[in-house]
């Protein structure tokens, strides 16, 4: 295990657990106020085209915002431990600090990014089983995916420039 150092929250991670959390609470106010209007089904799935693929009962709205207080939780969590996450043998007295400072980061707007995605897909699926839009889009996975994996490309990159 590495050497545990105190490594406090850039105003960086601060803004994105100011949007994580403010996209969570506006989506769980969205839910609030559109329940009585949600039909008794509700889309659960998108197939690549973003068309919906399979409905459920409209209970199963409230499963992505039930899943992400224990998912931001864990990683909340992690990323205030950075000394027992991997690093490249390279790692030293001298360079600790910035591949923890680093590490944080990622895990800090890699588990907002999947709470704003959960959210968005409530808030998506939301409005087509309402009939605000027709159906998904094709682009929504790919987006998704761009999203979630770019803190970890960008935290790879960057670590790979640490001394």
């Amino acid at each position: 295990m590495q050497k545990k150092l105190h490594i406090p929250k850039t105003r960086a991670e601060k803004v994105w657990d100011f949007f994580g959390i403010g996209g969570y609470l506006a989506t769980i106010t969205f839910l609030i106020v559109i329940w009585q209007q949600l039909p008794d089904q509700v889309p659960l799935h998108m197939g690549l085209s973003g068309h919906v693929d399979d409905w459920a009962a409209k209970e199963s709205m409230l499963l992505l915002p039930a899943i992400s207080i224990p998912m931001f939780t864990i990683m909340h969590l992690l990323g205030k431990y950075p000394h027992i996450h991997n690093y490249p043998k390279r790692l030293n007295d001298e360079n600790a600090a910035a591949f923890y400072q680093l590490s944080q980061k990622m895990v800090n707007k890699l588990k907002n990014i999947c709470v704003l995605v959960f959210c968005f897909i409530d808030v998506e699926f939301s409005m087509i089983a309402l009939g605000w839009v027709d159906d998904g889009n094709g682009w929504t996975m790919i987006v998704i995916l761009l999203a979630v994996f770019y803190p970890i490309v960008e935290g790879m990159i960057k670590q790979r420039k640490i001394k």
